[in-house]
């Protein structure tokens, strides 16, 4: 009988993760290697080890409706998308109001995880953790590792020939903070994800020149959508799921282009992917597209060639005079406490995992990795409902299934479409049911129709907010039905 369970990490999923521990009646213990919660949003000046490291001006792509924790709403008066500032603080009011505080262990980093001798039968694990220079050992019913996918960064410098000639500065993204050393400098962004592009209409406000490199080409969508409406509650709907499913995949693949390209030709602007129906998460930017077309960001194909001042591109084209070079080449997910590596490993690029949660491989489902899955949906509600799934199974209540044969929930399709990447690519609705159903909190669609078909039209074509997995089954927040139907209003204010 699972009781102990350690939690590695006290960001959004590691409070939700010790939350749900305490919800269930387990006994948990959050360790955290910095000196507060909040994980990748808690901003510092300077990137820490082992900590993701965020820059001054991160704003969430997800609105306030949307990436909530299902049973404690963004205040009111809150814009719909926040500064990095306003979501430090909602962490920290969430820790507070549920007293998550006194289960996290503060300055203290998890040095080694590994089976006990007796894992085959007890399924327990051993947890060395270091403070103040000290170590100590002790025996955990279950591990729950929410340390997050954004702290090493992958910097494949031998992808670049001739960098150790260039003789600008170059450094991976993580090392940004701000804009103002680079005032009048020709700089190179590498990488069209989030980051790159943040960082290149960012710099393009100071420097002489910005020039955004992509090798594949990106979506890039806005955060503000159809009268003026946040884009995730106008996409994100069940109705909307439900229509891209029974559609033929050509019909399907068409439309989305077509959305896709719904406020500029992404083609005219050098940003066309080059898997044009790669379901892959978009970029978002409100001002890129804009930046382009004053000419003070500049579209570049890959880099083929750094020279000392110099770079060339795959085309031919040749940039001179290049002071420094930004690598927005993402990060590698690494769990350096753990003692077997191939616990949590990856296969062909893609990590194995049940339902994104659980390794496979282990003679007991007794850890569970919390936050690696990626889906065009917000992370906080994703995470929340992965750590009340896996509660459930330390509970042994989930365990219908052979754990010895269990296939895999990520078919070998989704690569294909969602293309290559060490997170687990999803569908967000599909993925949320998925797990809802098992615990049984999925909302049940007919029975509101017959009941409440005001509150079940809002579910089926309103916003899939986190509430709707509040409403019924296990965990059921009384607060959830006034939370959607009132979800509109929040927003306009």
């Amino acid at each position: 009988m699972v009781r102990r369970v350690a939690v590695v990490g006290a960001g959004v999923s590691g409070l939700a993760a010790t939350k749900w521990c305490l919800e269930e009646g387990l006994e948990p213990i959050c360790f955290e290697q910095s000196e507060d919660v909040g994980g990748l949003w808690r901003y510092t000046d300077q990137a820490e080890e082992g900590r993701a490291s965020i820059y001054r001006t991160v704003f969430t792509n997800s609105c306030k409706e949307m990436m909530c924790y299902s049973d404690f709403p963004f205040p009111d008066d809150h814009p719909n998308y926040m500064h990095n500032a306003r979501v430090q603080h909602y962490i920290c009011k969430y820790a507070e109001h549920f007293d998550l505080r006194r289960h996290i262990q503060f300055k203290t980093l998890v040095t080694k995880v590994k089976k006990r001798p007796d894992f085959s039968v007890t399924g327990q694990w051993e947890v060395v953790t270091q403070r103040d220079g000290k170590e100590e050992m002790a025996v955990f019913d279950a591990v729950m590792v929410c340390s997050g996918h954004h702290v090493y960064p992958n910097l494949p410098l031998a992808d670049f020939p001739g960098i150790q000639k260039f003789k600008g500065c170059y450094f991976h993204s993580r090392e940004y903070k701000e804009p103002e050393k680079f005032r009048g400098k020709k700089v190179l962004v590498v990488g069209l994800g989030n980051s790159g592009c943040d960082i290149a209409v960012e710099l393009s406000t100071v420097a002489s020149q910005v020039y955004l490199s992509s090798r594949s080409g990106s979506w890039v969508m806005s955060r503000v959508w159809d009268n003026g409406y946040p884009w995730d509650m106008l996409v994100i709907t069940r109705f909307r799921t439900w229509l891209g499913n029974i559609l033929p995949r050509a019909l399907s693949d068409w439309l989305y282009v077509r959305g896709m390209n719904r406020f500029f030709k992404h083609e005219n602007f050098g940003l066309m992917p080059l898997n044009r129906t790669s379901r892959k998460e978009p970029v978002f930017n409100d001002d890129l597209p804009s930046r382009i077309a004053c000419g003070v960001v500049v579209m570049k194909p890959n880099v083929k060639e750094f020279r000392e001042t110099s770079v060339l591109f795959q085309d031919g084209t040749v940039q001179d005079d290049v002071d420094a070079v930004v690598f927005a080449t993402g990060y590698s997910y690494s769990y350096p406490f753990m003692e077997d590596d191939s616990i949590i490993k990856s296969r062909d690029n893609q990590v194995t995992l049940y339902k994104g949660i659980l390794p496979p491989q282990l003679e007991k489902p007794t850890m569970a990795v919390i936050g690696l899955v990626q889906s065009l949906g917000p992370i906080i509600p994703t995470v929340d409902l992965q750590c009340r799934w896996a509660v459930k199974v330390f509970q042994g209540r989930r365990m219908d299934m052979c754990w010895a044969k269990l296939s895999l929930f990520f078919p070998s399709s989704l690569p294909r479409r969602y293309g290559s990447s060490t997170t687990l690519q999803t569908d967000y609705i599909a993925y949320m049911d998925e797990l809802a159903s098992a615990i049984g909190v999925k909302p049940n669609v007919l029975k509101l129709l017959l009941t409440d078909p005001w509150l079940a039209l809002e579910v089926i074509f309103g916003p899939c907010s986190p509430y709707q997995f509040r409403l019924m089954g296990p965990g059921k927040w009384n607060g959830a039905r006034k939370a959607i139907l009132t979800q509109w209003d929040r927003t306009l204010q």
